[in-house]
């Protein structure tokens, strides 16, 4: 753990962290913002899942919460996102489709105070969010105290010994990785959110959200 926290601090000393904190001041602005530019996150993060964020970026910009909401169809909304080259995109639209009941998802979360509970119900209620989507929505929101163990994060633990990567991820084993990383963060004064940052920035050379 102790070469991890000299690498993040290399990067915390670089002109990096310009980038890094720029875009934790965009999560912390979008926890202000409405409904819709909630919604539009959470379509980004389930257009994200097992694909490049980058893909998902640019699927959003080009859709935008109309893309995404006004629509007369599911069959119409897979063909946009076809259109749009996203590979998946039947069973996202599918899952789009059934998330436009929750539309006001920024009043839902707003009314469950504790932390867990917020991430628990986005993984009941939202089909095609386990626990790293919904991390990633909170943290990009402006919820800055969940780890998002996508697959350039866990690599980079087991690189550095800090886990065993799993067959498979479930409930169980991404809350005792959460842990290792909370560590991390009492170490580096970080938040989870903002240790994401640096950790992923580490692996891929990348800052994205």
């Amino acid at each position: 753990m102790d070469f991890l926290i000299e690498k993040v601090e290399d990067v915390r000393n670089s002109d990096i962290k310009k980038q890094i904190d720029k875009r934790i001041k965009e999560f912390n602005s979008l926890k202000k913002k409405d409904n819709k530019d909630w919604f539009s996150e959470l379509c980004f993060c389930i257009l994200t899942a097992n694909t490049s964020a980058e893909l998902g970026i640019r699927i959003q910009k080009e859709l935008g919460y109309k893309g995404f909401t006004n629509y007369k169809t599911e069959a119409d909304l897979a063909k946009r996102l076809k259109k749009a080259k996203y590979r998946f995109y039947n069973r996202r639209a599918h899952f789009i489709h059934l998330a436009n009941k929750h539309k006001n998802i920024k009043d839902i979360l707003k009314k469950i105070k504790n932390k867990n509970e917020k991430r628990q119900w986005l993984v009941e209620n939202i089909k095609g969010m386990g626990y790293k989507e919904a991390s990633h929505f909170l943290r990009n929101v402006g919820f800055l105290d969940y780890a998002i163990l996508d697959k350039h994060v866990q690599r980079l633990m087991a690189e550095m010994k800090l886990i065993t990567l799993p067959k498979t991820m479930n409930k169980k084993k991404y809350l005792e990785f959460e842990k290792v990383l909370d560590k991390l963060c009492d170490s580096l004064s970080l938040k989870q959110g903002e240790l994401d940052l640096y950790l992923w920035y580490i692996k891929t050379g990348k800052v994205l959200k």
